[in-house]
């Protein structure tokens, strides 16, 4: 199948994943993915099946500079120019090679998948954390998101050739650029973060964890903004609604991961219609807000038993049924 002919990668009202799962079977937890996330399946990231899945020592694992312990720690034991090297081993990748292995096995596999690397705001505040000075540690970053990037494009293309990629970027530590205690000037994090997302041909997006900085992931020029659903969004209006007048996409995080979720999807779902309504409100136009959405647990699954992240997964897709349901009427009243 040429590229041209593949399935829209963006589908509102789908339900997929963010980054980590708790299992510690890679073909357990490809399966759960693909059983309840069919539309956008998300590749796992496995830290309690080892270490080296964390989303920090999965990604630094490339740079020569670094060494990565068994215990999933790292070292910056010297320094170094020299390019990272994006090796996809059963210690640190074995969540996303098993992913689409199982995904290839399908009688019908997938048409698009998400898969998420940690970016690069994120890695280079690590380095810098491990004594790093900030402009080597954030240079270095960037040189290793945008090389793991675009290998995640080459594999998934190897692996799934008739599938879309979507690409998300993870970014908890924009949180540090809204509480402005950044070791890094704003316009600087922004060509680091629009540098990442500019190094791949996929869909991309930026996954912006809790009360991040969601005006600085907008500015570098994601497709797909992932926020998690809360009062704190309406802070931003102007910035979403921009964002959504010009195509812009938003996984909304509306499935709590830091508190129990109930049995149901009905008071997420009333969550995320009255952050709409209040966005609405003060100048969104509600027609994008309701056909250019997904819908995602709040944030990885790690800290979850298997049987409760399986019932998150299944209430995001519920809560996506409903989504999806309200699309298909904005277009409707449309005429689309």
């Amino acid at each position: 199948m040429s590229p041209t002919l593949r399935a829209p990668v963006l589908v509102p009202g789908v339900a997929t994943g963010v980054g980590s799962l708790p299992h510690d079977d890679p073909r357990t937890a490809a399966e759960v993915v693909l059983r309840h996330l069919p539309e956008l399946p998300a590749a796992p990231q496995l830290p309690a099946r080892d270490p080296r899945e964390g989303m920090l020592a999965q990604w630094l694992s490339a740079l020569p500079e670094v060494a990565v312990a068994a215990d999933g720690s790292f070292t910056v034991v010297h320094d170094s120019d020299a390019g990272p090297a994006c090796n996809f081993d059963d210690g640190g990748h074995e969540g996303l090679l098993t992913f689409l292995d199982v995904a290839a096995a399908q009688d019908k596999p997938p048409v698009r998948v998400k898969v998420q690397v940690t970016g690069p705001l994120t890695l280079g505040m690590a380095l810098h954390a491990a004594g790093v000075p900030a402009p080597r540690a954030f240079r270095r970053a960037a040189e290793a998101t945008r090389a793991w990037s675009v290998a995640v494009e080459e594999l998934v293309g190897e692996r799934l050739p008739e599938a879309g990629l979507m690409l998300f970027f993870d970014e908890p530590a924009l949180v540090s650029w809204h509480r402005g205690d950044e070791p890094l000037d704003r316009e600087s994090a922004i060509d680091v973060l629009s540098g990442a997302l500019a190094s791949v041909d996929c869909v991309t997006g930026v996954h912006v964890c809790g009360d991040g900085d969601v005006a600085l992931a907008l500015e570098a020029g994601p497709e797909v903004l992932g926020v998690e659903v809360g009062d704190h969004l309406v802070r931003h209006t102007v910035s979403l609604a921009r964002f959504l007048d010009g195509d812009g996409w938003i996984a909304w995080g509306a499935v709590p991961t830091d508190r129990p979720v109930g049995e149901s999807a009905d008071p997420h779902w009333r969550t995320l219609a009255r952050v709409w309504c209040e966005l609405t409100r003060r100048g969104c136009d509600p027609v994008p807000l309701r056909t250019r959405g997904l819908i995602t647990p709040a944030c990885g699954l790690a800290g979850y038993g298997a049987s409760q992240a399986e019932r998150v997964l299944g209430i995001a897709r519920e809560v996506a049924a409903r989504v999806h349901d309200q699309a298909v009427a904005a277009r409707l009243t449309l005429g689309a």
